[in-house]
């Protein structure tokens, strides 16, 4: 059983909810958002509520089922909510430059490395270690957070590198001197 799938999403006052063909348009006071229905899942619009229905219990059918309404329960937070990852660099010398539609990061090479924000993100600087990014997409937000990281991903002996605001980095102890 699918509990996820299962769920009636409610829509907040402001978010207009519609479904065209195999396609839902979701539009709010943040901006708008489409998804592509995948084939088997139905999804119905009554009453302010969503709900999406299979009509069947294989094991794909499933899978799909809890994915979809996932998706749209994304959908629907994002253009009246919005998502926001936040990033603090951890390190001598590491921080970040937002200028234009860059963001600069030091984080103890050569050179410093720049990346073009992606369209229809927002990166605010909150201080020379810290950035937040915000978006109306769930996906985009997340995949340009961990593409920040993965520049210089936090390292476990001293805890230096590029973290998730909150994030807890498991320290290890380093190699003893021998007597």
């Amino acid at each position: 059983m699918s509990r996820i799938g299962n769920r009636k999403l409610s829509i907040p006052e402001g978010v207009n909810v519609e479904l065209v063909e195999n396609t839902i348009k979701v539009k709010g006071p943040k901006g708008e958002l489409e998804l592509q229905i995948v084939n088997p899942i139905t999804v119905e619009i009554k009453d302010g509520v969503v709900s999406t229905l299979r009509p069947n219990d294989e094991k794909h059918t499933k899978q799909l089922h809890g994915t979809m309404n996932s998706l749209i329960e994304n959908m629907i937070i994002g253009v009246s909510e919005g998502y926001t990852k936040a990033l603090e660099a951890v390190g001598v010398g590491y921080r970040f430059n937002v200028s234009g539609n860059k963001v600069g990061i030091t984080a103890g090479f050569s050179h410093p490395v720049e990346i073009a924000i992606p369209e229809g993100l927002t990166v605010k600087q909150d201080g020379n270690t810290e950035i937040s990014i915000s978006g109306i997409n769930k996906k985009n937000v997340s995949d340009f957070a961990a593409k920040i990281r993965d520049i210089r991903p936090p390292e476990p002996y001293k805890g230096k590198g590029i973290r998730y605001k909150g994030e807890y980095v498991r320290r290890k102890v380093g190699k003893k001197a021998a007597k």
